[in-house]
C-alpha cells in the first residue's frame, strides 16, 4: 500500500503563484508514477499534470500548460507542482495521484489518492 501526503495550496489572487508538494511512501514499485488532478464541486476530477515513472516524460492539460510546472522534489518519490499566473478558474480541490504502472493521466489508471488540498484563486 502507498500513502500520498500533500502539502501547499491555500489562497492566492489572480496572477499569483502557489506550490503543491506530494510525497509518496510505503511499498512503491519501480514503475510507480505520480500526477496531479483537480476537481470542482459538481464536475469530474480531471488530470492536469503527470509524469512517467522516471520523470522523463511530463504532460500537462491544455488548461494549465504554460502556467503550471511539474517537477520531482528533493525527496525520492516526491512531486512538486508550481502554479503560476493563477486564474480564478484554477480554484478547485487538488489531488495527488499515484499509479503502480504507466502514466497517471486518467482516473482508471490511478491506484492511490491523496486526501486533497484546496486551492482558491480570487479575482
Amino acid at each position: 500500500q502507498v500513502q500520498l501526503e500533500e502539502s501547499g495550496g491555500g489562497s492566492a489572487q489572480a496572477g499569483g503563484s502557489l506550490r503543491l508538494s506530494c510525497v509518496a511512501s510505503g511499498y512503491i514499485y519501480r514503475t510507480f508514477a505520480m500526477g496531479w488532478f483537480r476537481q470542482v464541486p459538481g464536475q469530474e476530477r480531471e488530470g492536469i499534470a503527470f509524469t512517467d515513472f522516471n520523470g522523463g516524460s511530463i504532460h500537462y492539460a491544455d488548461s494549465v500548460k504554460g502556467r503550471f510546472t511539474l517537477s520531482q522534489g528533493n525527496a525520492k518519490n516526491s512531486l512538486i507542482l508550481q502554479m503560476d499566473s493563477l486564474l480564478p478558474e484554477d480554484t478547485a480541490m487538488y489531488y495527488c495521484a499515484g499509479c503502480d504502472i504507466g502514466v497517471c493521466s486518467v482516473i482508471p489508471d490511478v491506484n492511490y489518492w491523496g486526501h486533497g488540498t484546496q486551492v482558491t484563486v480570487s479575482s
